[in-house]
């Protein structure tokens, strides 16, 4: 149940003085930290105004009494309130969960940049150059983080930084000095400052207060755990990747269920390379990750390799909220499978060569023909004495013979046309690719929805998903009165009913759809 149908389901509980620092009621929020709700994981945060610490929903401590209790909508706002974090259940590692999402685009923007660390490090810009960069005044952008979020951008970007530097506290055994710059300080003195500043603790207080760290060198990799709002379906993702995956560029155990793969991030105009292995933890809801960098010094780079593999296994996906939007196709027969979440690629130009190599063939062929392309161009590199391969560059493919393939030499073309218009506008949208012969809106489409995690792709106009519904609208008879055939205009106006139907969530149907037909 979302957190908006329990809201309608509990006007039975006494009324209780709301704050505006959350849009939950009050009696919601009661009524899911009593009882430790996961689903409400990030959600919101419980500000225990005796002790001076906030707390996630799922805290592990005595509930305190609710007159000494105040409710916020986001950790940020908790700390502005001169609250400190909880040293139990670590409210930075909680799934994120914004109550303005999906309002504002602009701060939505912000928020991601200033996330992927645009305003700290040595390379960080000014306020004044992300307001360019975003099209709107720095005093607007103030605004918005004030109205929002209750505190300024700059404000903002420490507080992400403290919180990605107390996770590393107190999950890795990394020295304090690697801890600041793995999390964007540029001094120990400045870290050191602001850390019990906000926190009222010393970096090494708190790691000497927490409990048993992982053991790890850099060499070994470095060891998070990542947190995510159930439910989540790590099955059904992993036999997804599975099935289209790459030799030596991905690796996947079936006892386990572990997954893992090589990746290539554009950080700054810096290259950093490396490898990913996820393993998910049994009855937790939480996936272990370990990072090994090809460069040392890359470490600096590890939030950026985080929030990497949080968007590569939308792991902030609100599951609950994404269902209710499934009615209209629940109606006709279709039974969801809960939990499946979007299986993104490591970057959009990969999704969209994907795609190219996936027309007209099946699955099955699309990854052979994937493992050719990888296999030819890619760059081979060796980590911790293992050989792996990364993706192929934009530039290797706008240059590849691709003499290696049986395939049309229009889509050959296609996939050169590609990499040699994404090499020279590296920050294009896949939305101007249509200027690219050979590249269509299908491709863009699934390049967007897998390439860039966009939640609201419904692939109406795949082969697979036509005949599924076709075969769910012929099994149930009249929809909206028409009985006539999904041909033509008839279909396009049954798919635009649905795409508004389910909208912003048209990703996850694509996936659900594709799911009912392989079940």
């Amino acid at each position: 149940m979302s957190p908006k149908a329990v809201l309608n389901s509990e006007k039975s509980l006494a009324p209780i003085a709301s704050s505006q620092a959350c849009s939950l009621a009050a009696n919601v929020c009661r009524q899911a930290r009593l009882s430790r709700d996961a689903r409400f994981d990030g959600h919101f945060f419980t500000g225990v105004l005796t002790t001076g610490i906030y707390c996630r929903s799922i805290c592990p401590a005595t509930a305190p009494k609710e007159q000494n209790v105040r409710y916020f909508d986001s950790a940020i706002k908790a700390a502005q309130a001169g609250l400190r974090p909880c040293l139990r259940c670590r409210p930075d590692s909680a799934p994120q969960s914004n109550a303005w999402k999906g309002t504002q685009t602009s701060l939505q923007r912000a928020i991601a940049l200033i996330d992927g660390g645009c305003l700290s490090g040595e390379q960080g810009q000014t306020l004044a150059s992300l307001s360019q960069r975003l099209g709107i005044s720095s005093r607007y952008l103030s605004q918005l983080f004030n109205k929002q979020l209750g505190t300024s951008p700059k404000k903002y970007a420490i507080y992400r930084q403290l919180m990605f530097a107390k996770q590393l506290l107190h999950q890795t055994s990394l020295p304090i000095t690697d801890v600041a710059l793995a999390a964007g300080f540029n001094s120990i003195r400045r870290f050191n400052e602001v850390f019990k500043e906000q926190l009222q603790l010393t970096p090494s207080q708190l790691r000497h207060d927490s409990a048993k760290v992982n053991v790890a060198t850099k060499a070994d990799g470095i060891s998070l755990l990542l947190d995510y709002r159930p439910p989540f379906n790590w099955s059904k993702q992993w036999s997804f990747y599975q099935l289209r995956s790459v030799e030596n560029m991905e690796w996947l155990d079936e006892a386990s269920k572990a997954y893992g793969r090589s990746f290539c991030l554009n950080v700054n105009h810096r290259q950093v390379s490396g490898t990913i292995d996820v393993l998910p933890l049994k009855d937790k809801h939480q996936l272990s990750l370990t990072v090994k960098f090809e460069r040392a010094d890359d470490l600096d780079y590890l939030h950026h390799v985080v929030l990497f593999v949080r968007k590569l296994l939308d792991l902030d996906a609100d599951m609950a909220v994404i269902h209710q939007s499934f009615k209209s196709l629940v109606d006709m027969g279709l039974t969801p499978t809960e939990g499946l979440r979007i299986p993104a690629t490591a970057s959009v130009f990969e999704a969209g060569c994907r795609a190219v190599l996936g027309q007209q063939v099946s699955v099955v062929q699309a990854s052979k023909l994937l493992n050719i392309l990888v296999r030819s161009y890619g760059k081979k590199l060796v980590i911790s004495d293992r050989e792996l391969i990364l993706f192929p560059t934009p530039q290797a493919i706008a240059a590849a013979s691709l003499t290696e393939f049986n395939m049309p030499a229009s889509r050959k073309a296609a996939l050169n046309l590609l990499g040699q218009f994404v090499a020279e506008h590296p920050d294009a949208s896949p939305d101007d690719w249509l200027s690219v012969k050979g590249i269509g809106p299908w491709t863009i489409a699934y390049a967007k929805m897998r390439g860039q995690g966009d939640p609201d792709i419904f692939l109406s106009g795949d082969l697979v998903i036509k005949n599924r519904l076709k075969v769910l609208r012929c099994q149930h008879g009249k929809v909206d009165g028409q009985t006539e055939a999904l041909t033509g205009k008839a279909y396009r106006q049954f798919c635009d009913k649905i795409a508004k139907d389910v909208s912003p969530w048209g990703s996850y149907v694509t996936f659900q759809l594709w799911n009912s037909n392989e079940s």
